[in-house]
């Protein structure tokens, strides 16, 4: 028997995440939410008429009830970024209307763990946390799951190298303060430094590496997605998917999410995002890394801005 997952919004994310998840013979059954219920009623069809392709699943545009005894619930509802539109302007728009939906899918799926998407992801997933009553380790926010993606994305571009093959994260806001913690970053065990020496060596025309470019490619790229095709859901799709992968593995893996802090590095009641052990049982905890200083005062400056946020936004049910 696989899972049952439950995705809410049947935008281009919610879709493209139900699409993708019916590929995957790890999962049975895939309920699609929306408000629009056509629109889900139109996207489930869709998806199921591929699905014989592979092993039977049940694929259904429900209500809150449908999601009863699901494994994860994914929420990706909220009015999407405009062009030019900053993740944090779309605050209390968003959610209020997670407000809508907290009370009505807790109802039914207590047991399931969280993926929150909808953006700003980070004042989002601590919103969850704040207005589900959910233990927090059923809880876990995207946050720079994608960023992290696009880092190794250009990294692995600049330095001819598989992207799996880097280690390197983004942490903080999944938004304009994000920062690469650099101390961190390696290439299959060899610091950045030390993998551009060897390639000089090799006579490889390395240039130094434009750390502010980068960082500033990450921050920009959802923004050039959506002013060139109007919106960004396949990365963002995998992004998720993986972290779905993780909840219904063996093993415990390490992921990149957004998650509460307390007092860690100095930081409290906020979500950001730093490395998190996630297993079959939802999240295990922070791992503890050290970064320098500089990397430290950065992530402090990343949970000031979400926090400078969170003071004026309603968290009311």
């Amino acid at each position: 028997m696989g899972s049952k997952i439950t995705v809410i919004g049947a935008g281009s994310v919610g879709a493209t995440i139900a699409y993708k998840l019916s590929m995957d013979d790890t999962v049975s059954e895939i309920v699609l939410i929306d408000i629009k219920e056509d629109k889900a009623k139109g996207e489930v069809m869709d998806i199921a008429q591929g699905a014989s392709f592979r092993s039977p699943i049940s694929i259904v545009a429900g209500d809150y009830s449908e999601a009863k005894d699901s494994d994860v619930v994914i929420i990706t509802s909220g009015k999407p970024r405009k062009p030019g539109q900053t993740r944090l302007e779309l605050t209390q728009g968003n959610i209020d209307i997670l407000k809508s939906i907290t009370p009505n899918i807790v109802k039914y799926a207590p047991n399931a763990t969280y993926i929150i998407v909808s953006n700003p992801v980070d004042i989002m997933t601590y919103a969850f946390i704040k207005m589900s009553g959910l233990p927090e380790k059923q809880i876990i926010g995207s946050g720079t799951t994608l960023d992290s993606a696009r880092l190794r994305y250009i990294l692995s571009e600049k330095f001819n190298v598989a992207q799996r093959n880097i280690h390197a994260y983004v942490f903080g806001e999944h938004g304009d303060s994000l920062f690469v913690p650099w101390s961190l970053a390696r290439i299959s065990g060899a610091t950045i430094a030390e993998f551009s020496n060897m390639e000089r060596e090799r006579d490889m025309n390395v240039s130094e590496l434009d750390r502010d470019g980068i960082e500033e490619y990450i921050r920009k790229s959802g923004g050039e997605i959506i002013a060139n095709k109007g919106a960004t859901y396949y990365a963002v799709t995998n992004a998720v998917c993986y972290l779905v992968s993780m909840l219904q593995s063996a093993y415990n893996s390490v992921g990149i999410i957004s998650w509460m802090f307390h007092g860690e590095y100095g930081i409290d009641d906020v979500c950001l995002s730093v490395p998190h052990l996630i297993g079959p049982d939802g999240v295990y905890g922070k791992l503890p890394v050290k970064m320098t200083e500089e990397e430290l005062d950065k992530l402090r400056h990343s949970a000031d801005q979400l926090k400078a946020i969170i003071k004026d936004i309603d968290l009311t049910l």
